[in-house]
Order: structure tokens, then C-alpha cells, then sequence
């Protein structure tokens, strides 16, 4: 069994918890599948809206979805919940994806 599948199981058996979604959205992810990822990710961070992997992982999909104007939403919300978690990690790696979106296309 793949490891979508086993993920959509324990989501089906009653495991609806940020980190089982965050893993499917970024297994679908990687398989392709950003659309579907997309309401995984949006399901985790509305369970834990302090989970900064996740505002991660959104604003890439969103990027992979061509949402330009959101991911950078995305992006600016996810660096003040990593601020307020002191997850300097994750701001760091935010703030790299934030500005590569600002940066003046040639």
C-alpha cells in the first residue's frame, strides 16, 4: 500500500489530526497532486493554525497552483505564526520564498 493510502486510511478511520494532514498534503504533493493537497493543508492549519511546516507547505502549493497573490498572503501569516512559535527555521525559509514572489519579473 502506498503511503497515500495509508494516510487516506487513517484519515478514514478517524485520525484527523494536522500532522496526518500536512503529511497527505505533502505526499500529494510530491506525487503531483497539488490541487488535491491543496485541502489538506488548509484542513491542517485550520486544526492547528500554529503549525508553521503547514504555512509552509501552502504557500508552495499555492505557488505550484500559479496563486502568486496568495502564497505571498500565505507566506507573510506563516512567518508571524513561525515569530510568535520562535520557530527561526521556518522564517527563514519563508522569508527566501517571500521574496523570491516580490522579485520584479524581467
Amino acid at each position: 500500500m502506498s503511503l497515500i493510502a495509508n494516510l487516506e486510511k487513517m484519515l478514514a478511520a478517524g485520525a484527523d489530526t494536522a500532522p496526518l494532514r500536512y503529511g497527505l498534503a505533502d505526499a500529494l504533493f510530491k506525487n503531483g497532486e497539488a490541487k488535491k493537497a491543496l485541502a489538506h493543508i488548509e484542513r491542517a492549519l485550520a486544526i492547528d493554525p500554529t503549525y508553521s511546516a503547514a504555512w509552509k507547505l501552502h504557500g508552495r502549493l499555492l505557488v505550484a497552483l500559479d496563486q502568486p497573490d496568495q502564497a505571498i498572503a500565505v507566506y507573510e501569516q506563516g512567518i508571524r505564526v513561525a515569530e510568535t512559535r520562535g520557530d527561526r527555521q521556518a522564517v527563514k525559509e519563508m522569508e527566501v520564498f517571500l521574496r523570491r514572489l516580490r522579485k520584479p519579473k524581467d
